[in-house]
């Protein structure tokens, strides 16, 4: 169900003209599982941030047969829509919602035969999260609750891709151990490509490969760079 990633030239640069990133190469089989960690500030989300194609760059980044950087801003947004879920470390939900409406948001940018399976596939995820979905606005959830709510609305569209940003960062160590092993069980039993920014050494450890970003620059595999 995944999708390759193959990246040639990945140049990602400030309004000043400065290196934000840079990628010469980089190939990922579809179902791979990586995680991608360093320094703080060393370009870890542009490189998420890139690879989602939300930010200008130059280069390619092709997901399976498609050069995201190639597409027009409609095309791109329809392209992400369909094929890539995103985890954010802030959660980015509506407050005054629950936890349903929030799981199900992809549903209200998905073609109208695929609403109902979207939205019957965000409460599904959060049962299988823990969460029984209710009316109770997520403003009264946990941090962990929250996660849970944004990995469940990642998951809704089915994408191939799963892109997650620190996604334990906020949660205590139980609360963060228990949401690893839903997410790494979710996106490898339905063969999902997962890449995950993270200093969190127990999440690191479940992917198939680490990779070490460093003053902008994707230097090397995460274990040589130690």
């Amino acid at each position: 169900m995944g999708l390759t990633l193959a990246i040639r030239d990945l140049r990602v640069t400030g309004p000043t003209g400065r290196v934000l990133l840079s990628v010469d190469a980089l190939d990922l089989p579809e179902g791979s599982l990586v995680g991608v960690r360093g320094p703080s500030g060393a370009g870890k989300s542009t490189l998420l941030y890139a690879l989602g194609g939300l930010l200008p760059a130059t280069g390619a980044v092709r997901w399976g047969d498609t050069d995201i950087l190639a597409l027009g801003e409609e095309a791109r947004t329809a392209f992400r829509a369909a094929n890539v879920g995103m985890i954010f470390q802030d959660f980015l939900l509506f407050e005054e919602l629950g936890s349903a409406d929030n799981a199900a948001l992809a549903a209200m940018f998905a073609p109208r035969d695929r609403r109902s399976a979207t939205r019957d596939a965000a409460v599904a995820n959060l049962r299988h999260l823990g969460l029984e979905p209710g009316k109770r606005p997520v403003a009264s959830f946990s941090g962990g609750e929250r996660q849970r709510v944004g990995v469940a609305r990642a998951l809704a569209a089915n994408a191939p891709v799963m892109l997650a940003d620190e996604p334990t960062a906020s949660l205590h160590r139980e609360a963060a151990d228990a949401l690893i092993n839903d997410l790494v069980a979710l996106t490898r039993d339905q063969g999902r490509t997962l890449i995950a920014v993270s200093h969190d050494l127990h999440l690191l450890e479940r992917m198939d490969r680490v990779l070490w970003v460093e003053d902008g620059v994707l230097r090397t595999e995460a274990a040589d760079a130690a």
